[in-house]
């Protein structure tokens, strides 16, 4: 891809994130009356997850028409190069009225995302990036220096699906290594907070590409070291972090 197709991209991804999570919003601040499916026990969709999805698909459909979009509710085809869409990251958490919640888009070539953004509107915070071309922050090229110093702390993702003893071993290695661990339960907003130099990065075994996609591109861009896998099942896991954090918690 050309330099110029990943900054227009970058731009559209970030355009389409911000009016996708100003929806979210208003429906944020009425979630009392949503109504909620359970798609397995603690995984929740309310109704707002489908809106903000189809919202989102409308949105790239005008900018890149026919181009293949996948997302959490609506499902769809993963091509050689397609969108991907979590229309509401950290579901419990917005229906518990915290904002540790975020909109994440990516966009995705051969199962690598190439292009994100990601939003959390409760906190006003929101980056998007593009592979080799670095991040903005609402349409403002964001030049990315030398991090700030560690403050010691990493976040770590859980899954259902996690083997626990394997979690309980990871915690204690990160713990040992002088980290203190962080779960916020929302994938793009930990890794958002990553690429912002909040922590030294986030860590997640069992996650989705939805989930990932966008956060994967901007702590890339924000200069850390970042390690994806693919596992027979489909899942991804997602290491995220400074060379230090991925020497202690990158599995073999």
């Amino acid at each position: 891809m050309s330099r110029e197709d990943l900054l227009a991209r970058r731009a559209a991804a970030e355009a389409v994130v911000a009016e996708a999570a100003s929806l979210a919003l208003d429906f944020f601040a009425r979630r009392g009356a949503l109504g909620i499916d359970a798609k397995r026990p603690r995984d929740f969709v309310p109704e707002a997850d489908r809106a903000v999805e189809r919202r989102v698909r409308a949105l790239i459909a005008e900018r890149f028409p026919g181009e293949s979009v996948v997302g959490e509710e609506e499902g769809g085809e993963a091509a050689e190069r397609y969108w991907i869409v979590d229309p509401i990251d950290g579901t419990s958490n917005f229906i518990a009225g915290a904002p540790l919640w975020g909109v994440s888009l990516g966009y995705v070539v051969a199962d690598e995302p190439v292009v994100g953004a990601v939003r959390a509107p409760v906190l006003g915070e929101a980056l998007a990036g593009a592979r080799g071309c670095g991040l903005a922050r609402d349409g403002v090229p964001l030049e990315t220096g030398a991090r700030p110093p560690s403050l010691g702390l990493v976040s770590l993702g859980d899954s259902a699906d996690d083997h626990l003893p394997a979690m309980i071993d990871l915690y204690a290695r990160l713990r040992r290594g002088g980290w203190f661990v962080q779960s916020y339960h929302c994938t793009s907003v930990a890794m958002l907070f990553a690429a912002l130099g909040r922590l030294d990065g986030h860590i997640q075994p069992q996650t989705t590409m939805w989930d990932m996609a966008g956060g994967v591109v901007l702590c890339r861009e924000a200069g850390l070291t970042v390690a994806t896998r693919r596992f027979e099942t489909g899942a991804y896991g997602v290491w995220a972090g400074t060379p230090a954090v991925l020497d202690v918690a990158r599995p073999d």
